[in-house]
């Protein structure tokens, strides 16, 4: 691809983020379907690997704040991570919710003919492992399928990971801060867009992400102001909480 010229993208610019936002527990399949009930068709979720090789949904590297259990997510089996409850959390009407695997979001998914930005969330020190494997997965997963799902990542590492193991997916660099040489980075590692926090996209940044082939996306949006923002600035696409606010249609 040469500078400049932007790779095709078949993803919706609106994202809701682990689901349905904050409206059911993130990352279950009850947030999925409430995210599509309010007429999204795009996805944003949390990957890491369990102790013996499953990748499952979870954003926390504890399963304290979401779940019932204690302890590190990805030093447990999956056998003892699917007994846990990941709704009760968050209201009664959800408790007894499990946590789902990425297969069973995948399933969810290509039945409905929905997109799936899928963020690799390694447990600390399995970055290469955690990055290959989702890849892996994924492959295997939507293997088929029309649109594959974007991989994106904070860890560089797990990118490469990712890249080595399925080259043939795309991949966007997830950024809290613009670093020198934040652009030489998502290049290095054969991005396509770059996702970051939404107040470091200005003119200047979008010109040179543009510039540089990428498309930009932007997490967490929840205020209309921050959407509209965005929009004239011609960013790609927008994650938020408020399934309840923006319509996915705008």
């Amino acid at each position: 691809m040469t500078a400049g010229a932007l790779p095709a993208w078949p993803y919706p610019r609106w994202i809701a983020h682990r689901g349905a936002g904050r409206l059911a527990p993130e990352n279950t399949l009850a947030a999925f379907r409430l995210g599509a009930e309010h007429g999204y068709r795009m996805f944003e979720c949390d990957a890491k690997l369990s102790s013996d090789g499953v990748v499952f949904l979870m954003h926390d590297a504890t399963l304290d704040r979401t779940t019932d259990g204690h302890g590190v997510g990805g030093e447990q089996p999956w056998h003892a991570l699917s007994q846990r409850d990941a709704g009760g959390w968050h209201s009664r009407r959800h408790a007894g919710e499990p946590l789902p695997t990425l297969a069973a979001l995948a399933r969810f998914c290509l039945a409905n003919g929905h997109f799936l930005n899928i963020e690799i969330k390694p447990t600390p020190g399995t970055d290469d492992a955690t990055g290959a494997a989702v890849a892996r997965e994924a492959t295997a997963l939507w293997s088929g399928a029309a649109v594959p799902p974007l991989l994106t990542s904070f860890r560089p590492d797990a990118l490469a990971a990712a890249r080595d193991a399925a080259p043939g997916l795309p991949r966007g660099l997830l950024l809290d801060t613009l670093n020198d040489g934040w652009l030489h980075t998502a290049q290095a590692l054969g991005c396509q867009a770059i996702v970051c926090n939404h107040a470091l996209w200005d003119a200047a940044t979008v010109a040179a992400a543009k510039a540089a082939g990428l498309r930009t996306l932007s997490y967490t949006v929840n205020d209309e102001w921050a959407a509209r923002r965005l929009i004239d600035l011609g960013t790609d696409g927008i994650i938020t909480d408020r399934v309840d606010l923006f319509a996915p249609g705008t």
